[in-house]
């Protein structure tokens, strides 16, 4: 299959070079009149009104709940997607890493995912202190067919979700900011109802409005809270309300303002863990996920290294060792990075950087004697995290 595409796209780029005389000349310009100036064609991202913002003063001074998405984000971003006994690895490798919150697919998408999660369940695989989650859309049919592949499981995050912003509710679905709610209202009352009917279960919900990053602030905060009110939400009984970045397009700084301003605002705030889950279009995910940490947020998903669609997914790693270097405890263990490497690299296919942070933790620094800035040499290499 591959070398197909490979003679396919040979073709088509020799085509461009016998047409025009080098690649990439049959590209349109830019813009229209053929200028390049991006101010015609980009527009910054509005600022959020929140002159009295607290989160700069504050401090990370414990570790957020973590919870994996590899084998759903990361997984459904692989060229080759994994195979179950791949999921199987990967699975065992996250609780070893510490995990307690592990989001295995989307089961009501395809064969695979709903096999892997009856798996785990049928094989008594997930421990008493492991949470599995799934992802759903708010469609009837898709969780009636979550809840058949979640039979039996001792606790399990229901991860309900639907699109918010402005462009899909006018160009996907033509519907209006009531009809949008209302989506997201009967797909959490359907969650509630079914849920009561298997009592069996410890059920945790957990709610997305669909790239949140690019819905309006008043928006989002009115349909979460009309979603926790479907799920009778109390400080007992919390629901997990997760914030997602689905394409960056604002500075680290923005969306920690983002996460305040709705944490502010949010009626009943104990009734509710606020989570994050940042991708990285912008090269940043890291940077907003630590600053939104500092504006409120309680929890964040991600994946090892950054894996995930287009430029991927939070780089669970790196967070977790940032905190490590503050002399906070990220209650994951990455002590056998070259391990954890190993079983990534060959159940994902994807290859860690040689200058991911996790590695120049490790082998780098100690090599800097080597380099200008000598007197800056880590004397405690190698050290937890390193790997040659």
């Amino acid at each position: 299959m591959s070398t197909i595409v490979e003679e396919k796209t040979k073709e088509a780029v020799m085509n461009g070079v016998a047409k025009n005389g080098k690649v990439g000349a049959q590209l349109p310009p830019l813009n229209a009149n053929g200028a390049d100036n991006p101010q015609s064609k980009y527009r910054a991202f509005p600022p959020v009104p929140l002159p009295d913002r607290q989160w700069p003063d504050k401090q990370i001074a414990q570790a957020p709940l973590w919870c994996s998405v590899d084998l759903r984000d990361g997984n459904q971003a692989l060229a080759i997607p994994m195979s179950v006994e791949e999921k199987l690895e990967m699975f065992d490798l996250l609780m070893g890493i510490g995990f307690k919150e592990i989001e295995i697919g989307f089961p009501s998408a395809s064969q695979i995912e709903f096999d892997f999660c009856r798996r785990l369940i049928e094989e008594n695989r997930i421990p008493a202190d492991v949470t599995v989650q799934v992802l759903v859309q708010a469609r009837e049919e898709l969780i009636r067919r979550s809840f058949e592949a979640l039979q039996g499981a001792q606790r399990a995050v229901v991860h309900l979700y639907n699109s918010t912003n402005p462009a899909q509710r006018r160009i996907v679905f033509g519907l209006s900011r009531d009809e949008i709610k209302a989506i997201a209202v009967r797909g959490a009352a359907l969650v509630r109802q079914l849920a009561d009917e298997n009592p069996q279960t410890q059920w945790v919900f957990q709610y997305s409005p669909e790239s949140f990053v690019l819905t309006e602030l008043d928006y989002s905060l009115e349909v979460c809270e009309a979603v926790a009110d479907a799920w009778r939400a109390t400080p007992q009984n919390r629901i997990v309300l997760n914030l997602p970045t689905t394409v960056e397009s604002s500075t680290p700084n923005i969306h920690a303002d983002q996460i305040e301003w709705f944490c502010r605002h949010l009626k009943e705030r104990e009734r509710a863990i606020i989570s994050l889950h940042t991708h990285n279009d912008r090269g940043t995910g890291v940077a907003a996920t630590e600053l939104a940490l500092m504006a409120g947020a309680q929890r964040v998903e991600g994946t090892l290294f950054g894996n995930g669609e287009r430029t991927g997914n939070l780089d669970i790693v790196t967070v977790a060792l940032n905190l490590l270097t503050q002399g906070v405890e990220p209650n994951l263990d990455f002590s056998d990075l070259p391990r954890i490497r190993e079983v990534y690299e060959r159940c994902t296919r994807m290859a860690v950087t040689p200058r991911h942070p996790a590695r120049c933790r490790g082998r780098i620094p100690c090599l800097c004697h080597e380099q200008q800035h000598s007197h800056q040499r880590l004397s405690s290499c190698p050290g937890r995290g390193c790997w040659s």
